[in-house]
Order: C-alpha cells, then sequence, then structure tokens
C-alpha cells in the first residue's frame, strides 16, 4: 500500500482521470470507464462506509485502478484498509509515516480471505496431516491402555 503524507496529496492528478466519491455513493451507480483513481473520503476515522465502497470497487466491480483513502485517515486503520481493497492513502495530519510503516509490515499475512486476497490461509499454505498415531496397544510404552 502506497502512504502519502498529507502536503503531499493533490486531488488534481496530472494526466490521471480521478473520480471523487463521497461515502454515501454507492459505486455501482457511477460510470468507472476510463478512471485511473478513485479518492474515497473518511470525514471521520468512526465512519466506515468508505471500506465497503473499496471492497465493491475492487473486488465486485473489478476496478484496476488506484483506490485512495482520504480524510481522517488514521495509522490503526491501514490494514483493514488495504485488505478491503485500498491501493494507497492520505494520512492525516499529526500520523507518523515511520509508524505507519511498522504498521503495515505488522501483519503479513491473514488467515481469513479478503478483497485482495480471496482464498483464506489455510487454503494458500495447507500443513500435511500429522502422521497417525498407533492404538495404545501398539505402543512402545508395551503397556496396554
Amino acid at each position: 500500500m502506497k502512504l502519502i503524507a498529507t502536503t503531499d496529496h493533490s486531488t488534481r492528478a496530472n494526466g490521471l482521470n480521478v473520480l471523487e466519491l463521497s461515502n454515501d455513493v454507492d459505486p455501482r451507480t457511477v460510470s468507472l470507464d476510463g478512471v485511473d483513481r478513485i479518492d474515497l473520503a473518511f470525514p471521520k476515522f468512526t465512519d466506515g462506509r468508505a471500506y465497503s465502497q473499496a471492497f465493491l470497487l475492487h473486488r465486485r466491480l473489478g476496478f484496476t485502478g488506484e483506490i485512495r483513502a482520504t480524510g481522517d485517515v488514521l495509522v490503526d486503520q491501514l490494514a483493514q484498509m488495504q485488505r478491503s481493497g485500498f491501493t494507497s492513502a492520505v494520512l492525516r495530519e499529526g500520523q507518523d509515516m515511520g509508524v505507519a510503516l511498522t504498521q503495515l509490515a505488522r501483519y503479513r499475512d491473514f488467515y481469513q480471505g479478503d478483497a485482495v486476497t480471496v482464498t483464506p490461509l489455510f487454503v494458500r499454505h495447507p500443513v500435511a496431516a500429522p502422521a497417525p498415531v498407533p492404538p495404545a496397544e501398539f505402543s512402545d510404552a508395551g503397556a496396554y491402555v
């Protein structure tokens, strides 16, 4: 996930067709033809509707361009944003970029599938079944249980 400091973010992207969606818009109702980047707003960190929008855009609508989180974006939200389909995030003022990078690196894999990696961990990395345990009467101890 690409992280952007508030001071480096511009809503005007040179040469890109950017669509800004407020969090009350259903992404299924807008045309994505020719759109390079979609900015989804978090007016408050407690308002999670943009997570649903990102999921719909990435997983159900197959949008392959950049999905950017803007607004009240905290370091604590980054892992869930990435799992929901966001490809970049503009950190709100006062958030430390180093802490944000550490947070993203903290969790490399998740047990459940998500918008980005649909297959759950146990299917991606199957564990060999343990060797069968012999019945007690054939144990090395020689005692019958």
